[in-house]
Formats: structure tokens, C-alpha cells, sequence
């Protein structure tokens, strides 16, 4: 005997009603009251120091600002102080009783440095039996001692918390007076309820707090935003140089596999009766090389933006700096070229990067040193190709402003630098110019290259 159990879709709202927009706005308020006000509200909590560069550690010397770190902890001290002489010199009697209204007024405002939402509780209680203790001593529903305590009880709290724990605080503020006031009754022997001179300076000050704390939120959240912006750029600045590189590589790396499968295509045919294995050999070297042909056009593709128009001119060497430099002396730059060592031919990579490099070093001086001279220097050296680009100060730099620039330039040097594993310095010189200097690798040539 096998038992089934059937099982029915219950249809939406079938066995249970939706709430409405006032039940969910009521239970999210009773929700943000008992996270606000009720969970963990005796937890310690430490009032910190006040970090470098507040307003009580902006300015003085060293101990000053060492002691400016404790301020709040300070004001709160007096502040308990205040409240402890009120307490006791407006009780009723002395003794035993004028004592006990003192610590009652001085001790929740000192529990803020620790537990501050259990400060509220506490000073909510502890003006309960003050009330009794002091025997309607003063106004109703807080006698003096206790209307200064729980004043600076409702500030620092609400500083120390979030904008939507002081809207409660002062809600019950007022629900506790109202009930206070009616259980004791002392207001009217007494000259009056002081109930609406408190809910009128904690509503003061609690606003005052909220909005301090709201700006300070948004500054926050604006510096957050600002600092993912700024690295976002960067990032936006970093890919945009490294397309450039690429498409720019593109037709460096194209022209060598174009060449490699032409020469395989043709080698067979310089040889008298190639074996098939030969001719096997170089039919699988061109079909690899106009495969990667084809793959690397594929990728630029991906790379090249929508607007990108492939060059018709091939891409620029050493060879041409000498038109650049005739193009930057056009546009009022003093510029000399140096050139050391035996000058050879250097692969076009190396070639590529090194005149961009030296283009945009130019660029970056006829932007920021308007009027200055500048100096290039190539040197051939073993192992590699060495670059430096100096600039000196501008003649009038008060008289010219600098055209401000994308911010690309440095990045995009380096960025090609370090495709080719090489090392760059960019920094300003002493005389108030700038100066990059760069060193390319170049692996050696083998002696059957340099015998081709």
C-alpha cells in the first residue's frame, strides 16, 4: 500500500491578504524603533577621540592638538557637572536625598561616553526617581538637575547615532512627559510644566544635529563617489591608451605576417625538386600565418572604436622625427636633437613606441611650458634604445597659461614602456622644467640576422 500525498498550488493571495501601504509604513516604523532604540541598546560603544584634522585638532601646537582630540569628552564632563550642581542645589532638604538627585542627573550624561542609546533609557529612569526622591523639587515633569541632564543626554546621542534615532528619541520624550506629568501632578504646585520648554530646545537641537550629521553624510557619500569616479577614469584613461597601442601595433604585426606567409608561399618554389616534406613544411608555415593574420584582425575589431578610420600612411619610426620636430618648431617650441651611438634599425615596435613617446613628451611640453625650450636625446646603446625628453621653464609663466591637457600623456608613455619591459622617469627638474627619460630594450641580433 503506497501512500500519495496531494498537493495543491495555493493561488496568490488565496490564503493570505497583502498589507497595506499604511500596515508596511507602520511596521517599518516599529522596525526602525526597535533596531534604533531597543537592540543591543546597553551595547559599549566608546566615544573615540576626535580624528586629526577635526575642529578641536586643526590648529596649535603638537599637545595642543593631543589635548584638542579629547574635547567632546570634555564639554560632555562639564555638561555632567552643570547637571549634578542643579540637581542638588534645587532639591528640597539636604543630605542623603540631594546626593542621590546629583548622581541621577550626572550619571546618564556620562553614560553616553560609553552606551549612548542606553543613556536615553537610563535618563528617562533616573528622572523617574529623582522625581520621587526630591519630592517635586522644581518643575514637572524634570526638575532643573534633570532637564539640563537629559538635554545633553538627547544631543549627544543623537550626534552619536543616525539622523532617524533622534526623531524617536524626541517622540518619547514627549510621550514620557506627558505621562509623567500626569502621574505626578507637581506642575501646577510648582509654577507650571516645563514639558514644552524641553520638547521646544530638544527639537532645536536635535534638528540642529540631524542636519550636521545629514551634510556630513552627503559629503561623505559625495567624496566616495568622487574617488570611484576619479579611479573609474583612470581606468577609462588606461584601456583607452592601450587600444590605441593596439590598433597602432596592429599594422606592425600585420605587415611581418603578411611577409612570413608570402615567403613560405614562394620558398618551394627557389628550391630545384623540393621534397614534399619541405613543401608540406611551408604550406603549414603560410596557413598558421594567415590564420594568425585573420585572428588578429578579429580582435582589432573588438578594440577599434566605431569611429576609428585606419590609417592610410604606414606608422611612423625614428626615421620621421626629424618632420615632427619641424612641425613642434612651426608651432613656436625651441627644440634641438641629439643623437649618440651608432644608429641602427631597431624593430618596428621599439621604433613605433619610441617616436610616439617623444610625440607626446613634445605635445605635453607646447601644452604645460608654453614659450620654453626643449631637447630631445636618442642614444643607441648595447642592449637597447635610450630616450630623453627635457624641457626648461617657461619664460613667463604668469603672462602665459598653460593649456590643460586630457591627462593621457603620462599614461599612455608608460603604458608602452611597459609592453615593451622597458623603464621610465618623469619628473621636474630643478631649473622648473620637466624632463622623461626612457630606456627601451632591445634583445641583440643573432649572427644569422645580422648576416641577412
Amino acid at each position: 500500500m503506497t501512500d500519495t500525498t496531494h498537493t495543491q498550488p495555493i493561488p496568490p493571495g488565496g490564503t493570505a491578504r497583502q498589507r497595506s501601504p499604511e500596515a508596511r509604513f507602520a511596521a517599518d516604523a516599529l522596525g526602525g524603533l526597535r533596531r534604533d532604540l531597543f537592540h543591543d541598546a546597553f551595547a559599549y560603544r566608546p566615544l573615540p577621540p576626535t580624528a586629526p584634522g577635526g575642529p578641536f585638532t586643526r590648529r596649535g601646537g603638537e599637545r595642543m592638538r593631543e589635548y584638542g582630540a579629547w574635547a567632546p569628552h570634555a564639554v560632555v564632563l562639564t555638561l555632567a557637572g552643570m547637571a549634578v550642581f542643579l540637581a542638588v542645589a534645587s532639591t528640597q532638604g539636604a543630605g542623603l536625598a540631594a546626593l542621590l538627585c546629583g548622581l541621577l542627573a550626572g550619571a546618564p550624561v556620562l553614560l553616553t561616553l560609553v552606551r549612548p542609546v542606553g543613556a536615553f533609557w537610563a535618563s528617562l529612569g533616573a528622572n523617574t526617581v529623582a522625581l520621587v526622591v526630591g519630592g517635586g523639587s522644581g518643575e514637572s515633569p524634570w526638575p532643573p538637575g534633570g532637564f539640563l541632564a537629559h538635554l545633553t543626554v538627547l544631543t549627544v546621542v543623537a550626534a552619536r547615532t543616525r539622523p532617524r534615532t533622534a526623531a524617536w528619541m524626541w517622540g518619547l520624550t514627549a510621550l514620557y512627559g506627558f505621562l509623567a506629568d500626569g502621574l505626578f501632578g507637581w506642575g501646577d504646585e510648582f509654577g507650571g510644566s516645563d514639558l514644552g520648554p524641553m520638547l521646544f530646545f530638544a527639537g532645536v537641537a536635535l534638528l540642529i544635529v540631524a542636519v550636521r550629521q545629514t551634510v556630513r553624510q552627503a559629503r561623505r557619500e559625495v567624496s566616495v563617489q568622487q574617488t570611484v569616479t576619479a579611479h573609474e577614469r583612470s581606468r577609462r584613461t588606461l584601456l583607452e591608451e592601450r587600444t590605441t597601442i593596439a590598433r597602432e601595433l596592429h599594422d606592425v604585426v600585420a605587415h611581418h605576417m603578411s611577409v612570413v606567409a608570402i615567403q613560405a608561399e614562394a620558398a618551394p618554389y627557389r628550391v630545384e625538386n623540393p621534397p614534399p616534406e619541405l613543401e608540406q613544411a611551408f604550406a603549414t608555415i603560410r596557413e598558421n600565418a594567415v590564420a594568425a593574420l585573420t585572428e588578429l584582425r578579429r580582435v582589432l575589431g573588438v578594440v577599434r572604436a566605431q569611429d576609428y578610420e585606419a590609417p592610410d600612411a604606414p606608422q611612423p619610426t625614428l626615421a620621421d622625427l626629424d618632420g615632427l620636430l619641424a612641425n613642434v618648431r612651426e608651432a613656436g617650441l625651441g627644440v634641438t636633437k641629439t643623437v649618440t651611438g651608432a644608429v641602427r634599425e631597431l624593430p618596428q615596435g621599439v621604433e613605433l613606441s619610441a617616436y610616439r613617446i617623444v610625440q607626446e613628451a613634445l605635445s605635453n611640453t607646447l601644452r604645460h611650458a608654453p614659450g620654453a625650450d626643449a631637447g630631445v636625446e636618442i642614444g643607441y646603446v648595447l642592449g637597447g634604445l635610450g630616450l630623453r625628453v627635457v624641457n626648461g621653464a617657461p619664460p613667463a609663466p604668469d603672462l602665459v597659461k598653460p593649456s590643460p591637457g586630457a591627462g593621457h600623456g603620462i599614461t599612455g608613455m608608460r603604458e608602452r614602456v611597459s609592453m615593451l619591459n622597458g623603464e621610465m622617469t618623469a619628473a621636474p627638474t630643478a631649473g622648473g622644467g620637466y624632463e622623461v627619460a626612457v630606456f627601451l630594450p632591445v634583445p641583440a641580433a643573432s649572427p644569422a640576422e645580422g648576416a641577412a
